[in-house]
This record gives structure tokens, C-alpha cells and sequence, in this order.
């Protein structure tokens, strides 16, 4: 027969077993909970910074470019455009609109290499490959269909959309130059503030 003592000591084991149990537990969530936050903070710093460095004002340089392009084109096509080449500046302020609408943000975006670098450490650590995130995955197949749709309707008679590699911010300053050009033709005066 067992004694007291010995149901009594068994508790008390038990006890002992569960509380460390539940220590270790809490232990674990908040050493995650913690490891999470870091990361959602540091993602949130990077957002912010990557958005206030590089998003926004290469976002609103393409945005002004596009609007002052399209705004040649509408003073071209007005009853208040006079000028003795009127069709030719015309056919160049559309032909700058195409090729800016056809920038993307992926296109000009300078390259992150610190984070490929980073991505490449863990390439080679990992012993499987890694999957390609869904979302992005999305987005290039739909940039691919953007692309052969280019092809097919008015990027089809125009060889610089298309059938060469996507365009650089380089491209995108000699699309701003022959805009400038443009207007200084027209007598248009264009403030950047």
C-alpha cells in the first residue's frame, strides 16, 4: 500500500513539472513575440525609409514627367497652339508620353544590394531552394502579359517598346531632356515647386 506521504510528494512533482512547463512556455512566446516585434519594427523603418528616399519622389518625378507630357499634348492639340511645326512637336509629345507610360516603378527603382546580398546568405544556408513569394510571383507573370500586350497593339510599331529590355532611369532622363526640349520650342515655361 502507498502512503499519504508518497501521493503527497507525487503532487507536489507534478506541480513542480507543470510550473516549469508553463515558465518555459511563456518564455517561448514572449522570446517570439519579441523577435516578431523587432522584425515589424525594422520592417516598418525600412518601409518608411525606402518610401521617403526612393518611392515617393522617384514616384512623383515619373508622375510630373507624365503629367507635363500629357500637358504638351493638350496645349498642342488647343486652339491656343499656333506654331508653324504644330504636327511634328505634336507626333514627338506622344511619342515621349508613350515611352513614359510605359516606365514602371521596377524599372528605374535602384537596386537594393544590401538586401541581395542578405537574400544570398540565406540561399546558401538553406539546403532547399527558395520558393518565390506568390505576390511577386503574380506580378512579373502579369508584367510578362503587359509586355507581349505592348507588343501586339501600339508597341508594335514602336521598336524601343518592347522588343528591347525594359527602360532605365537613364532612358528616363533622356525622355525628360527632349521634353524640356519640347517645350522651350512651344515657349512653355515648366516650374518644378
Amino acid at each position: 500500500m502507498d502512503s499519504p506521504w508518497d501521493e503527497e510528494a507525487t503532487q507536489e512533482t507534478s506541480r513542480d513539472i507543470e510550473w516549469t512547463k508553463i515558465s518555459s512556455e511563456f518564455t517561448n512566446v514572449g522570446y517570439r513575440e519579441g523577435i516578431t516585434a523587432g522584425k515589424e519594427s525594422a520592417l516598418q523603418e525600412g518601409f518608411d525609409t525606402g518610401f521617403a528616399v526612393v518611392g515617393a519622389p522617384l514616384g512623383w518625378d515619373i508622375g510630373f514627367l507624365r503629367g507635363m507630357a500629357s500637358g504638351s499634348i493638350a496645349f498642342l492639340n488647343s486652339n491656343l497652339c499656333n506654331h508653324p511645326e504644330k504636327e511634328s512637336l505634336l507626333v514627338e509629345a506622344r511619342d515621349i508620353a508613350t515611352k513614359l507610360a510605359a516606365v514602371r516603378f521596377t524599372d528605374v527603382v535602384p537596386r537594393d544590394l544590401e538586401a541581395e546580398e542578405h537574400a544570398l546568405e540565406h540561399l546558401a544556408d538553406s539546403d532547399d531552394g527558395m520558393d518565390e513569394n506568390e505576390e511577386l510571383s503574380d506580378k512579373r507573370k502579369m508584367e510578362g502579359l503587359e509586355d507581349m500586350l505592348s507588343r501586339l497593339t501600339a508597341g508594335a510599331a514602336n521598336p524601343d517598346v518592347g522588343d528591347k529590355s525594359r527602360p532605365t532611369m537613364d532612358d528616363v532622363r533622356i525622355l525628360e531632356g527632349r521634353l524640356q526640349a519640347l517645350n522651350a520650342r512651344l515657349g512653355l515655361a515648366v516650374n518644378r515647386s
